[in-house]
């Protein structure tokens, strides 16, 4: 960090001011928010995911979960009580959020619920949509279920390693 032009003294060139707390839009500031965070979520006795350190999640009374899944500045909670939820947004307060509402896209995909079945499904439409236009395809093309079944599971292990089994 150096002084501002407008500000420096003669002799004291070389002293500079020393941040306590993060500013907007310096490379540090992201992190220091996460860190703070995810100091106070934690202190809310939320566990981390081992998998993502941005999905949290705490155990309800009756063996219910709620999740809280943090993406840059979005954050998406999910949880079958309503009250949890309600009680995880007294966050808003502390971290300057606003609610949007059910959530309707996270990262690219479209949530799609099924109120009478129960079901939330995620898909890929938009996107899809994107990749078809980009190399020309129209919406003339018939489509092919393609699912995997289920006892069948993809490893790292499976993946072309040489030059031949990739081709």
């Amino acid at each position: 960090m150096s002084q501002l032009t407008w500000f420096k003294t003669a002799g004291k060139e070389n002293i500079v001011c020393k941040l306590k707390k993060s500013l907007y839009g310096l490379k540090q500031s992201p992190r220091q928010w996460y860190k703070r965070f995810d100091s106070f979520i934690r202190g809310k006795r939320y566990t981390r995911s081992h998998y993502d350190p941005c999905v949290y999640y705490n155990t309800l009374h009756g063996g219910e979960y709620i999740y809280l899944h943090l993406y840059v500045d979005d954050m998406l909670i999910a949880s079958k009580s309503r009250s949890a939820i309600d009680k995880l947004k007294d966050l808003y307060s502390k971290f300057k959020m606003k609610d949007l509402g059910e959530g309707k896209k996270v990262l690219g995909m479209e949530i799609e619920r099924d109120w009478k079945s129960g079901k939330v499904s995620l898909t890929q439409k938009e996107n899809l949509k994107k990749v078809l236009k980009k190399f020309n395809i129209n919406n003339d093309t018939k489509s092919v279920s393609t699912s995997l079944a289920p006892y069948f599971k993809l490893k790292a292990t499976m993946s072309p390693t040489t030059v031949e089994e990739r081709e």
